[in-house]
């Protein structure tokens, strides 16, 4: 597949780097189609609420490198959410302190996402149920039990520090007056807040300190390479001494427990637990983004950093259309495109990934 000197032929290079290359091509057109776009404040903004598609693309990375697919993990955000905003309220709302009330609602939303890995892993690896039917199966159940939680609505009314925690940034800049860090200057008025320049979302350090685990995980440790293997062979991973069953329901336990700290997460940014509607289809953004980065839905192959690259241009193409003006149901026939594209270059070039 490579050329005589050992490097890329052009059109090999092109679809090595087709993702990155979208990426530019989408920057270059919103900017001039979409008012707005070419602006700190909103890449910050589309870094800020990639966040959780962040971590349910990472989960689904591990899941997909070993073959398997799990269709859980929007529902299991969902309820991840629910779950530890329902705490949050009640202890909020009982007289528990803001910082109590947040680290233990925060605690049992990410508890309760070990279960859906836990029995997904087992119907799996023990009882051979194919990766589609156990996890669509959780997926209904996920939701069913979340929206008995939380009656079709959202929980609010939590702790008032939720929002500024999760939606803080590092750096806050009133130009000619003001400088301060982690919180905005004290004093400011509501006729300020626009002037006020927001630098580098408390989000992106946290979605930078998962992916770098997540990426040293896969690419350093024996349960990576373990991963990987498993992906590349069944039959070729047990005669090497790996423990399949075993490592199966521990990366569909990691991928769950992901998509619960995304679901935590995500009523940090928005100060309300939520159950995960039919429409948003965060499964298929988030497998999506992983074939876009270069992963193989056959196994094997896959990365962490391709993964949140998959992510970084759905994101910006649903933003690049909001900007634009463009209705929203176009970015559902878009995505479908692309992730047609990202298979086809997968089948036309196995071996460049």
């Amino acid at each position: 597949m490579n050329s005589t000197n050992g490097g890329y032929r052009p059109i090999e290079y092109l679809a090595k780097n087709w993702a990155i290359i979208f990426i530019l091509f989408l920057i270059i057109i919103f900017s001039f189609t979409g008012k707005g776009f070419f602006k700190l404040a909103n890449f910050q903004n589309i870094v800020h609420l990639a966040t959780a598609f962040l971590l349910l693309a990472s989960a689904e990375t591990f899941v997909i490198i070993t073959g398997g697919i799990d269709l859980s993990v929007g529902f299991v955000m969902g309820l991840s959410s629910v779950l530890s905003a329902k705490v949050m309220q009640v202890m909020y709302e009982g007289g528990i302190s803001d910082g109590t009330s947040v680290f233990l609602g925060s605690a049992a939303g990410l508890l309760v996402a070990f279960i859906p890995g836990l029995v997904n892993g087992i119907l799996i690896a023990r009882y051979k149920v194919p990766p589609f039917i156990a996890t669509l199966g959780m997926w209904g159940i996920s939701n069913g039990i979340t929206l008995k939680m939380c009656k079709g609505f959202p929980i609010s009314f939590l702790p008032p520090s939720l929002v500024e925690l999760g939606n803080a940034y590092f750096i806050y800049i009133l130009p000619h007056r003001a400088v301060s860090f982690f919180r905005k200057p004290p004093g400011i008025l509501d006729t300020e807040i626009r002037e006020l320049v927001r630098i580098f979302p408390t989000s992106l350090v946290f979605s930078l300190s998962v992916l770098f685990i997540l990426w040293h995980i896969l690419r350093n440790t024996k349960f990576g390479q373990h991963t990987y293997a498993i992906g590349g062979g069944k039959d070729a991973a047990i005669r090497s001494g790996i423990n399949i069953k075993k490592h199966l329901i521990k990366i569909y336990v990691l991928s769950s427990f992901l998509a619960g700290l995304a679901g935590v997460f995500n009523i940090f940014q928005t100060g309300i637990g939520n159950f995960t509607p039919f429409s948003s289809m965060y499964e298929l953004f988030a497998i999506a983004a992983v074939v876009i980065g270069g992963a193989s839905l056959m196994g094997g192959k896959g990365s962490i950093i391709g993964s949140a690259v998959g992510v970084i241009l759905l994101k910006l193409l649903e933003n690049g259309l909001q900007i634009s003006g463009i209705e929203p149901f176009y970015r559902f026939i878009a995505v479908g495109m692309i992730l047609i594209v990202a298979v086809v270059i997968d089948q036309l070039f196995p071996d460049l990934f």
